[in-house]
């Protein structure tokens, strides 16, 4: 499990359960309620799990107590908490739609075919302004087939998302996949949230030949990996799909991330300049920012260097999505001169800024520069998957195979897999 990201608040049990006992009035920020109940989702405990379970049932008016509470019911979610199912089936007829949607999400986690519980959630379909996509993922996980009939009418819905979900839930519930490829072709929609929401359902689906699809779909590298990577896990375990035929020219293609081997969404109407493509790599929808990427370097490749390390000093060095950008153009761009920018990023160990450590390696590689190789097989002795795949490939690129010694004995069996793939 990757644990890159917990205990980022730094509190221990007992420090985060003494928050929760202390009166709202007497706390120095009205946050902490929030800060403690989703710390204590790294501790699997019964005092944990009772201290979740009195902030759950706690009669809260306040907009952070109410917030708090929505999260304790994460929590107990993530600790997959059996205990506390009926305190969480309490919440599936609250007035707040947040706190339903996490207790649903709750009880997906935990589990359970009590049919009882499964038609209150179901139920929740026909009620105005609740978190209908939610419901139906739950509904399908926990195999609920008489749910069909009340989620089917969401095929149709405007909302894509929900209609993404419904069409994928209907599939699984029925067996049928005939109707997949209207998912598979949400991948191209223009709405980010449509294109993300779908990738989650063909993930769910167990849908493995959508994967070199998914490869394809312009939203942030993190989504793609993940999904091919779930896919694989489960794909390779059932014996349906293998490494080298149905995952690695996918996964490899997502970790090079070449805007050109993406279909893009958006298109401009006309060149645009220089200034305007830079300020496209800070947009939260990636779909633009791969059409700038692929801007700046079939028109710009002369002047763009410039621009990007000056976008680098102002804001880039501080937004996670426009430096992982920037790390990858100027490899693309096989800009020497970025190469001391590119290892200090291979070696960035902020947790905001991982994939731009994977888009290092992928950027020395293509500058083939061989002082990079120390560099790039010290990222073998790290816990973080992509980091470690993408160094084989530079390495790789680079002609040095003596990293595969190293990989062929990694825990990782997708590690495992490139490394017996390198020729020796």
């Amino acid at each position: 499990m990757d644990n890159r990201f917990a205990n980022l608040f730094g509190l221990t049990e007992e420090q985060a359960i003494a928050i929760l006992k202390t009166p709202e009035d007497q706390l120095e920020d009205p946050s902490e309620y929030y800060v403690a109940v989703s710390q204590l989702a790294g501790f699997p405990t019964e005092r944990s799990i009772r201290a979740l379970i009195e902030i759950v049932n706690s009669d809260v008016t306040g907009l952070y107590s109410r917030i708090a509470r929505r999260k304790a019911l994460e929590s107990l979610g993530r600790l997959k908490a059996s205990i506390a199912m009926s305190d969480i089936c309490a919440c599936l007829g609250d007035e707040d739609c947040y706190t339903v949607e996490n207790a649903v999400w709750a009880i997906g986690e935990i589990g359970t075919d009590d049919r009882a519980i499964l038609d209150r959630i179901a139920a929740l379909l026909d009620k105005p302004e609740q978190s209908y996509r939610l419901i139906i993922q739950t509904l399908a996980k926990l195999a609920y087939q008489p749910a069909l009939t009340r989620i089917q009418q969401f095929t149709d819905a405007e909302d894509r998302p929900i209609a993404s979900a419904a069409i994928a839930a209907v599939c699984r519930l029925t067996g049928d996949y005939a109707q997949i490829g209207q998912v598979t072709a949400f991948l191209g929609h223009p709405n980010v949230n449509a294109r993300r929401a779908c990738i989650q359902d063909l993930i769910d689906s167990h849908y493995y030949a959508a994967i070199p699809q998914i490869a394809r779909c312009p939203v942030s590298m993190v989504f793609r990996l993940r999904a091919i990577r779930l896919l694989a896990e489960a794909g390779t375990k059932s014996g349906e799909i293998f490494f080298e035929a149905d995952i690695q020219p996918s996964l490899e293609q997502t970790l090079r991330d070449y805007p050109n081997d993406l279909e893009l969404v958006h298109e401009y109407d006309q060149l645009p300049t220089l200034e305007f493509a830079i300020r496209e790599l800070y947009e939260t929808d990636f779909g633009r920012c791969y059409l700038a990427t692929k801007t700046l370097i079939d028109a710009y490749a002369t002047d763009a260097p410039a621009a990007l390390f000056k976008t680098y000093e102002a804001e880039a060095h501080n937004d996670y999505g426009a430096h992982y950008h920037v790390m990858k153009i100027f490899g693309w761009l096989k800009h020497a001169p970025a190469y001391d920018l590119l290892i200090e990023a291979l070696h960035n160990r902020t947790p905001q800024f991982q994939k731009s450590r994977a888009a290092a390696a992928i950027a020395l590689g293509e500058l083939g520069n061989p002082r990079a190789i120390p560099d790039l097989k010290s990222s073998l002795e790290t816990k973080i998957w992509d980091l470690k795949y993408a160094a084989l490939m530079a390495l790789e690129q680079l002609g040095d195979t003596s990293g595969r010694e190293i990989a062929t004995t990694d825990p990782d069996q997708l590690i495992q897999a490139k490394a017996n793939s390198i020729p020796t």
